[in-house]
């Protein structure tokens, strides 16, 4: 069964709170829709309507459980071996069936928070991830820092906790509807002091005034543990963030010796963990103390209030510790909302973080598809050419890099572009469909694999076979190609490395990464290939001959080459320069006009 043995008391009603409520209720409800109303819906809602009809049985058990203590007590009073003897037998029937009831209600809980919030990382993950949104959601404004820690921890704790804040809400109001039953028929009438009018039903009203005194004490006490809860998530999720990027660069850092600026950085975000948890401390100490003090008077006061009609043998012991116990139990469901204020402000917090992701992926959409906003058009054409017209290319603050660029690449030609390496590198976002900020239209070939080749390709951690094949599965090349493969660009010594695992970004030097890049480009055969400084680690010679075995190999294949070495214009039919507009020019932002550029 569950126990809502009170800890503290609810908080008092106000304005604000029922506008956080009702703000907190429609967060959980905007993350539970979409669920409800998914795909395993029968699933889902059956598996509710278990939960709920268990919650009703732990709630019947502890009904029976206050009736069964009136009975024992009764028996004691009488000094009944036989009463006794048959409430220990009841007890017995009691405990097993509580056993019974809570191991099904936690199997039953537990699938529904893991199905829930793997529904929710399914969908959110599959957002982030799609469409270049996790690129592209670094240049958008809004609270979305962390996704990654947002996704794998925040959306657990807003599963979990909702969930089972649910429960206990649902178990609180019906435990709160049968007590008040039980108390008013047991706790009989007390006539007011000095007259002859008679209160029926006394302690329950006495239970509200004790629980409403006590709301007022609670909320003013747990109020600022909601912003200094948030505060300490977002305080944690930088610090592992900070944490992640360290390793992530460690053969860099290391090298400039840049391990103190690492450590005072660390210092100084852990120092915002610090002071946001002792902020945190104080906001439960004056919590804590004050539901120390309620919850230690809470089992006292029933019983001394009763007492004189016990006294005046108006009930028996087992009405007395029945009465006692229902009065628990009814202030300890009106002390729901202060029992649960710290998971209430966790869940909120996490939710918070979950839905600003989520809103700002959508925003990040809308934008693109605002009337009349500046976006570069991508589109795939009938023509065999990549055809780039009046393309103007912008920062993401909207000032323009390059304008009125026109070109046209026929399907087999060998281009170098050079120029400006913020245009060139911003070029080939565009080409990638990574980069929106500008106008034009980029008319991609309509038929062909493209395969866009970074200055430091991706390499997951797994196998180094699955980093070759990557973003294939490796079984999707056969061994002797990935084998000619690695004997073309000179990396034959890793051949017996192809099933060992390792952080491979760690382990292998630059020039071999960007060798491994070559490799993903021979086993998949694109006819377009899109290199961005893929050769800037080698040395000249080396550079000429991974041109050169490039196009020995893919003779019919497309290739534009992003790179700064004048020497390799010779390997390529053509040479593109883009350079920066001279003048600052605006194309959105602060300074945009009628016309849209200045």
């Amino acid at each position: 069964m569950t126990d809502s043995t009170p800890a503290s008391a609810p908080p008092a009603p106000s304005d604000s709170t029922f506008a956080a409520r009702k703000r907190f209720v429609k967060q959980v409800l905007r993350l539970a829709g979409p669920y409800w109303h998914c795909e395993r819906r029968a699933k889902i809602r059956g598996a509710t309507l278990l939960l709920l009809l268990l919650t009703m049985a732990q709630v019947g058990l502890s009904v029976w459980g206050n009736y069964w203590n009136r009975a024992l007590y009764d028996a004691l009073e009488q000094r009944s071996v036989r009463g006794v003897l048959l409430q220990v037998a009841v007890f017995a029937l009691i405990i097993f069936a509580s056993m019974a009831v809570t191991a099904a209600h936690l199997m039953v809980k537990r699938w529904l928070q893991i199905d829930w919030r793997a529904w929710l990382t399914e969908q959110l993950t599959g957002s982030w991830l799609g469409d270049a949104r996790h690129y592209r959601l670094l240049f958008n404004p809004g609270d979305h820092d962390n996704p990654d820690q947002r996704i794998a921890e925040d959306i657990r704790i807003a599963t979990e906790t909702a969930i089972g804040l649910a429960h206990s809400l649902i178990f609180c109001l019906l435990t709160l509807g049968l007590f008040i039953d039980i108390l008013w028929s047991v706790s009989g009438a007390i006539a007011v002091p000095g007259t002859t009018v008679q209160i029926p039903g006394y302690m329950v009203p006495l239970a509200f005034l004790y629980a409403i005194l006590g709301s007022v004490f609670g909320w003013m006490f747990g109020r600022p543990l909601v912003r200094t809860t948030n505060a300490l998530q977002t305080s944690e999720a930088t610090y592992r963030f900070g944490l992640s990027r360290a390793r992530e660069h460690t053969e860099a850092i290391a090298l400039m010796r840049g391990e103190p600026l690492e450590r005072a950085g660390s210092t100084v975000r852990f120092g915002r963990i610090v002071r946001d948890w002792n902020q945190q401390s104080l906001a439960y100490l004056g919590l804590i103390s004050f539901g120390t003090v309620y919850g230690s008077l809470l089992p006292v006061l029933p019983i001394l209030v009763a007492a004189p009609q016990y006294i005046a043998g108006a009930m028996s012991l087992g009405v007395l510790m029945q009465a006692a116990q229902a009065f628990q139990r009814l202030t300890s469901s009106l002390s729901w909302p202060v029992d649960n204020i710290g998971e209430i402000a966790r869940c909120r917090a996490s939710a918070d973080r979950v839905l600003s992701l989520y809103e700002d992926m959508q925003q990040l959409d809308a934008n693109g598809q605002t009337p009349g906003s500046p976006r570069i058009t991508l589109e795939r054409s009938e023509s065999a050419n990549l055809v780039i017209q009046n393309l103007c290319i912008a920062e993401v603050s909207g000032r323009i890099l390059i304008e009125d660029f026109n070109v046209e690449i026929r399907r087999g030609e060998r281009v170098l572009i050079a120029g400006d390496p913020a245009v060139t590198g911003s070029l080939f976002k565009v080409i990638g469909g990574l980069w929106p900020w500008g106008s034009g239209r980029v008319r991609l070939p309509g038929d062909g694999d493209m395969l866009f080749v970074a200055q430091r390709p991706f390499l997951p951690e797994g196998t180094l076979r699955e980093a070759i094949s990557y973003p294939r599965p490796p079984e999707a090349f056969p061994e002797a190609a990935i084998l000619h493969a690695l004997e073309c660009v000179g990396l034959t010594r890793l051949a017996p490395r192809l099933d060992e695992r390792d952080n491979w970004e760690q382990v292998l030097p630059q020039r071999v990464q960007q060798q491994l890049g070559f490799v993903r480009v021979l086993l998949q055969q694109p006819a377009w290939v899109f290199l961005e400084e893929a050769t800037d680690a080698f040395d000249p010679e080396g550079e000429r001959q991974i041109i050169e075995m490039l196009y020995r190999e893919l003779p019919d294949a497309t290739l534009l080459n992003i790179s700064f070495h004048p020497d390799l214009s010779a390997l390529h039919h053509r040479t593109l320069t883009l350079n920066r507009v001279g003048e600052t020019k605006v194309l959105f932002g602060e300074r945009r006009g009628d016309n849209g550029i200045h």
